[in-house]
């Protein structure tokens, strides 16, 4: 596929076919993706995909707490699972709470999917800028998520498709114990990766002029 055809049709995908995705496909995807930046070129990525089912149960139950916070925030008007200001529910509570909603049913099936990839960085290596800042550090991110998103785009081009999920990292010592990562590499996605039911062709998206701006954050809009 072109490239701009490619950045512009690969979109969330949460539904898959039983088709498999086959171990040539899944490395081209990764032999694409690992030309991803990141800083130093130091590559502190390590991708574990998981093909056991029962493995991939397990991580998509990880994934209903994190879910059942997301959706006990929304309930109370809030923001979900943003960090910087404090939630008025029990957080811990709300991860056991049975009765909140499962808002993507995928997690409830993830076994069915056909490959979960779970994507680490080793924290021993990976540039972190903001460490000394007194705020949720990103910057990490700078190093890891650009090869995540690559891989998304290589599938969409290998004509299968997926979606980036972080809930995992909400349970990452669960996370590195069942998949034997250490703890220095820090779980920092997960993208579930097949052959979707269907491709979509047009994604809704905000105009550049919306978010694009000349000189000052209150400038003049970038226009064509």
């Amino acid at each position: 596929m072109d490239f701009v055809d490619v950045a512009k049709t690969t979109f969330a995908a949460r539904e898959f076919t039983d088709e498999p995705v086959p171990d040539d496909v899944l490395y081209r995807i990764f032999d694409t993706a690992r030309f991803a930046p990141n800083g130093g070129n130091r590559q502190g990525w390590k991708v574990v995909a998981v093909r056991d089912r029962e493995t991939k149960k397990a991580l998509g139950e990880l994934c209903l707490g994190p879910m059942r916070v997301a959706a006990a925030q929304t309930r109370a008007g809030e923001v979900y699972w943003q960090s910087v200001t404090p939630s008025s529910i029990d957080i811990a509570e709300a991860a056991l709470d049975e009765s909140l909603p499962i808002a993507i049913p995928m997690f409830e099936h993830l076994e069915d999917v056909p490959v979960v990839c779970i994507i680490a960085v080793d924290l021993k290596v990976v540039a972190s800028m903001d460490q000394f800042l007194d705020r949720v550090g990103v910057v990490s991110g700078a190093s890891i998520y650009p090869m995540a998103w690559s891989a998304l785009m290589a599938a969409r081009n290998e004509g299968f498709g997926g979606t980036l999920t972080t809930l995992l990292a909400a349970q990452e010592p669960a996370v590195q114990q069942l998949l034997g990562l250490e703890s220095h590499e820090a779980v920092s996605a997960m993208l579930t990766i097949g052959r979707p039911p269907k491709q979509l062709t047009k994604l809704s998206r905000k105009p550049v002029e919306e978010f694009v701006f000349i000189d000052h954050a209150k400038g003049k809009p970038l226009t064509s």
